[in-house]
């Protein structure tokens, strides 16, 4: 049940609304400056038509559009206009808010960041894209891993990016660090919606963990994104689905209480807890050893493909983008 959307909020009900914003054309600040207003606009537009909403989500570039345009001019920062004016918005209307910038970056390429606003302006989740779009998106992999926050009305909420989506362990790091919603924000266009609506529910039942996730939607002339906002409950079950209208405002209510219930009480299936406790009826407490060669090998530096050799994309040269000249550099803990 979404409570019709969230119109009938129950006392421990979180309400998200998803909006899946028209896809602009940003070139230039003064177009960096209208489409923040936009937004604003739209964190009024959701306040005033549902007032029981507690989280309003934008799509994956809400505020610059699909060019992939890394013009020091329109890039952003976390003590700039953009960023005040989005504080500012969650302030006037009393309502957490979810945006997306491109963040400038002094040492290399820029970060695809998303945030999560409470109702007075404050950070709560700030998050650096892990794994962007290759080889279509040039922006610096994510460097603080994934984060989560306490969420409103006792919830606690993930946030991950588009294709950190269809990788399984974006989702399972969100809930081993407690996370009740997972919010994936994007900018698919629609070949990908088929492999969006599986990972959505995926990730939702593998972890016992609500999904709300929202793309941008409309054309800007050359590309054309699908909108196909969607609500999962804990279940995989699919609670609500937008379609392929612009500025649409899909609205669910999720409900972690009865997360925190399933992740309980569930005995069948409840995979996030037995991963690590696998075979628990034969030994006690289960086998907690890590058997997967990929995982150890990740964390040893060796990761390797038996085809490794064979892959023919291992750049963004196809895409227009230069060869890179420096490897990556881990932050220091």
């Amino acid at each position: 049940m979404s409570g019709l959307s969230g119109l009938n909020k129950s006392p421990n009900g979180v309400v998200v609304g998803l909006v899946q914003l028209q896809l602009p054309v940003v070139v230039a600040p003064a177009d960096l400056a209208r489409q923040t207003q936009r937004i604003c606009d739209l964190v009024g537009a959701a306040r005033r038509g549902m007032p029981g909403m507690d989280l309003v989500v934008f799509p994956e570039y809400a505020l610059h559009g699909l060019s992939m345009d890394m013009n020091p001019a329109i890039m952003c920062r976390m003590d700039g206009p953009e960023v005040a004016a989005f504080r500012q918005a969650c302030r006037t209307h009393r309502i957490w808010g979810c945006f997306s910038i491109m963040e400038a970056n002094p040492h290399g390429n820029p970060y695809n960041v998303g945030l999560i606003l409470d109702d007075a302006g404050e950070t709560r989740l700030y998050y650096r894209k892990l794994h962007p779009w290759v080889p279509v998106e040039p922006w610096e992999p994510g460097d603080v891993g994934v984060p989560v926050c306490d969420g409103p009305n006792g919830s606690r909420i993930g946030l991950i990016i588009c294709h950190d989506g269809m990788f399984p362990e974006m989702a399972r790091e969100c809930a081993y660090k407690g996370a009740e919603i997972m919010l994936r924000t994007a900018g698919y266009t629609a070949p990908i919606r088929h492999s969006w609506r599986i990972t959505n529910q995926a990730n939702a039942f593998c972890n016992l963990m609500a999904t709300a996730s929202v793309c941008m939607c409309g054309t800007d002339g050359t590309f054309t994104s699908m909108g196909q906002a969607m609500v999962c409950n804990f279940d995989g079950t699919i609670m609500v689905e937008g379609g392929p209208i612009p500025d649409e405002i899909v609205s669910a209510e999720l409900r972690p209480d009865l997360v925190r219930e399933a992740r309980r009480h569930w005995a069948v299936e409840n995979n996030i807890y037995q991963l690590g406790h696998r075979g628990y009826v034969a030994v006690t407490g289960g086998a907690q050893d890590c058997p997967y060669t990929y995982m150890r090998d990740m964390v040893d530096g060796r990761y390797r493909l038996p085809w490794e050799e064979e892959v023919v994309v291992t750049d963004g040269t196809s895409c227009g983008f230069p060869a890179p000249a420096r490897r990556y550099k881990a932050a220091a803990d």
